[in-house]
């Protein structure tokens, strides 16, 4: 199950005390103090870890604890320090602090072995040898060690691709995306198929390749909220390029492309101008004598009031499909020299 909102409760360990003691041996009258100083409370980490894409660990377990720090021992013994709590999270989670009705951001996991600090583990207390002075040679007290500190945290996962795959319901995202990669997603004639997000990853050669994201269909209105647009277009904001896929069985493909262009910079300025391509999906339904006319009706329709350059293509048969690919991946490469 894909999960990509998380609420959690954090609360690293307390120090340990420190510890009142007096030296003890046979022949030495009066021993000084010798109480050594608690361990320091265990600190709780987030760790990045590109092996996981999902937050549904955190869906049940919602408190994470880190180990409390040892007390002080005589003979200037210090406690052992608590052990830290590390929590594995999928690249692309932002971390908030929600705690007494806050929202401040405290950081992103974008690379493997990244750690970010949540909450720092109590300072262990200082034992009776620390205060000895000239004027109290002999102290009997120590110092308790410091609280743990307590987070509740908000966790949002937003996917990290390559290219974001962009459509209407039943355009033909996750067909495309299974033919050209390992993904399975679902596939049925009906919209809303897709109900989460997938990834894929599209080999382009024997050692080029590229991560592809295919969010569920937009509809008007995804921008409020409508169909959980708001839910899903999170994830295609980390995403370097866009491909739209166009259903050339629409009633109007060319509205369509605008529609899409227009839901996206509703919901972020930035994303309509990811650079991108557009590809005009399900060709091989158009009859073989109708298609070279259609598709040239289209192109320059799409080259005289936009300026921009379609592809046509279809899953089913393999139309364009390599030569599609073959683009997207020149797009990333000519953005990686940039």
């Amino acid at each position: 199950m894909f999960i990509d909102f998380a609420r959690i409760k954090v609360e690293s360990g307390r120090g340990g005390s420190g510890c009142v003691s007096f030296r003890r041996e046979k022949f030495v009258a009066k021993g000084g103090p010798d109480g050594g100083d608690g361990g320091k409370g265990g600190d709780i980490l987030a760790v990045g870890n590109e092996n996981i894409n999902t937050l549904i660990d955190y869906r049940y377990n919602k408190l994470f604890k880190a180990d409390r720090g040892q007390h002080g021992l005589g003979s200037d013994k210090t406690g052992a320090s608590g052990k830290h709590r590390f929590i594995d999270l999928p690249l692309g989670t932002e971390i908030f602090d929600i705690t007494d009705g806050k929202h401040e951001k405290i950081g992103e996991v974008l690379d493997h072995g990244q750690k970010i600090f949540l909450a720092e583990g109590g300072n262990g207390g200082r034992g009776n040898t620390r205060f000895k002075s000239a004027t109290n040679k002999a102290p009997r007290y120590a110092k308790p060690g410091g609280d743990g500190q307590y987070r509740e945290l908000e966790l949002v996962l937003k996917l990290m691709a390559d290219v974001g795959l962009v459509g209407f319901p039943n355009a033909g995202k996750s067909t495309l995306l299974s033919k050209i990669s390992s993904a399975r997603p679902k596939i049925a004639d009906y919209k809303f198929t897709t109900l989460e997000p997938s990834l894929g990853v599209v080999k382009v050669s024997d050692f080029e390749s590229f991560v592809m994201a295919d969010i569920p269909g937009i509809i008007e209105g995804a921008h409020d909220g409508k169909g959980l647009g708001d839910q899903f277009l999170k994830h295609i904001q980390r995403t370097k390029i866009l491909l739209f896929l166009i259903d050339i069985d629409s009633a109007d493909p060319f509205n369509d492309y605008q529609m899409l262009k227009k839901e996206l910079h509703l919901y972020d300025p930035y994303l309509d101008k990811k650079q991108h391509l557009i590809a005009l999906s399900k060709m091989d339904i158009i009859p073989q004598d109708d298609k070279e006319e259609f598709y040239i009706l289209l192109r320059n329709e799409f080259e005289t009031k936009l300026h921009e350059n379609i592809i046509a293509i279809s899953s089913v048969s393999g139309e364009n499909i390599r030569d599609m690919i073959v683009k997207l991946h020149q797009i990333l490469v000519k953005l990686a020299k940039e």
